[in-house]
């Protein structure tokens, strides 16, 4: 990924509670600085997160790890099996004998943060009770639609290598999620320390909150004031419709896709000092926003076969960026009056 420029004079009490959130986390997911900004850029911008990685890569420590890091914060999960129902998502209503009605028993959606472990597990039919919950805050159930609480945050994980016994996500449930990524290995030097730092216990058993509800509310909100350039959107528009004609990409991505894009960017530009987008913010979340929204034709499925997933979507993204260039990279668009 390209990295972006950072403006140290942009600080703030949003810019200083989104780098003590990013830093706590860092203190028990080690050596993955990038993967986690992308996660929590999802999570300042109301987005939701997939996580496609191999068992004992902390996917589950990192949604506990930002559940615990913010005061108030309510984590639930979600263990996905093929019997699960989806009331066991959203919840139901059971009959109070002694007060003669119904009572509404919400279920694990209606935590701030709701790790849903091994997605693709899950039937088809209770995937989809996350439909709503993710792309409107709310559950309707019984004629009745509930709002979910705020800030909220789907970390859905899953395993790209097991395939037995799943039930791949369908396009339109891929859509819902802003970014997708993997955590991977830590390298020799991390993994020892991680070792060597659980001989004891997980320190994820002492990791304290550095930050409010309020103040994840604060930089969300500071998020929205994030300056992009006109030119800049036009381009993220560009890049996004590019995916829909460049050879190789049977169906693009949405308008849901530039909407995504320009959203993340700013919640990136803000996790990285800034006050405005330029053109590496765009660079660095193009294929952690878009890759998951696109199909590729079978013909260049089998072209890239022997490459694997990750240089095939390379080869896309540069074949977007040909037709839709960036503007100069040196470009700093900074807001009017600055």
């Amino acid at each position: 990924m390209a990295q972006p420029a950072t403006d140290t004079e942009a600080t703030g009490p949003a810019v200083d509670a989104a780098d003590r959130l990013r830093a706590n986390v860092e203190k028990v997911v080690l050596g993955k600085h990038e993967e986690i900004s992308l996660v929590l850029a999802a999570l300042i911008s109301g987005g939701h997160v997939l996580l496609e990685d191999v068992p004992g890569t902390a996917k589950t420590i990192l949604a506990r790890a930002i559940a615990q890091s913010v005061s108030g914060l309510q984590f639930a999960r979600i263990q996905c099996t093929p019997d699960l129902q989806p009331t066991d998502v959203t919840g139901l209503s059971i009959y109070n004998p002694r007060e003669r009605e119904f009572e509404f028993r919400p279920g694990p959606v209606f935590a701030n943060v709701v790790l849903v472990d091994e997605i693709n597990r899950a039937m088809p039919k209770t995937q989809s009770a996350l439909l709503e919950a993710m792309a409107e805050q709310q559950v309707t159930l019984d004629r009745e639609t509930r709002p979910l609480p705020s800030p909220f945050l789907v970390i859905a994980t899953e395993n790209p290598i097991e395939q037995e016994g799943t039930f791949p996500l369908p396009e339109a449930q891929l859509d819902r999620f802003a970014i997708r990524t993997a955590l991977g290995y830590p390298d020799e030097g991390e993994e020892i320390t991680i070792v060597l730092d659980q001989r004891h216990g997980h320190p994820i058993a002492s990791l304290q909150s550095v930050v409010s509800v309020d103040d994840v509310k604060a930089i969300q909100a500071a998020v929205e004031d994030v300056y992009v350039d006109e030119l800049l959107t036009k381009w993220i528009v560009d890049l996004v419709r590019a995916t829909r004609t460049v050879e190789g990409v049977a169906v693009g991505a949405s308008v849901r896709g530039s909407l995504t894009l320009e959203a993340t960017a700013r919640a990136w530009a803000l996790l990285h000092g800034r006050t405005h987008v330029v053109p590496g913010d765009v660079d660095s979340l193009f294929l952690p926003v878009i890759s998951h929204r696109i199909l590729f034709t079978a013909a260049f499925v089998a072209e890239t076969r022997s490459q694997g997933r990750a240089e095939a979507e390379r080869l896309i993204k540069e074949r977007c960026l040909a037709v839709a260039p960036p503007p100069s990279p040196d470009w700093n668009p900074e807001p009017p009056g600055r």
